[in-house]
């Protein structure tokens, strides 16, 4: 499925992976404690700047900061686009 969305100069469309919902010995998490992942997959990049192009490109899996980008929800699917310099590594 493609997005009809384009990201500007240097900015990232990243889709989060889901939060965990059980711990490793089967507790299951409440909604309301459960981390915000850092973790996700590159969907969209920019162009970059005329100084720095981007070095990430669809479908890498980044590490980004905890508050990183800014959310939105695009065809039912909840998104963050960043900076590229919010994205801490590629793994």
């Amino acid at each position: 499925m493609a997005l009809n969305i384009k990201p500007l100069a240097d900015r990232v469309l990243v889709e989060p992976l889901q939060a965990e919902t059980k711990t490793a010995s089967g507790i299951i998490i409440p909604d309301n404690a459960k981390e915000k992942p850092q973790k996700g997959t590159v969907v969209a990049v920019g162009k970059g700047t005329k100084d720095e192009p981007t070095t990430v490109k669809v479908g890498d899996s980044v590490l980004y900061g905890k508050y990183a980008g800014t959310e939105l929800k695009l065809e039912g699917t909840d998104y963050l686009i960043m900076r590229e310099s919010d994205i801490l590594a590629i793994v």
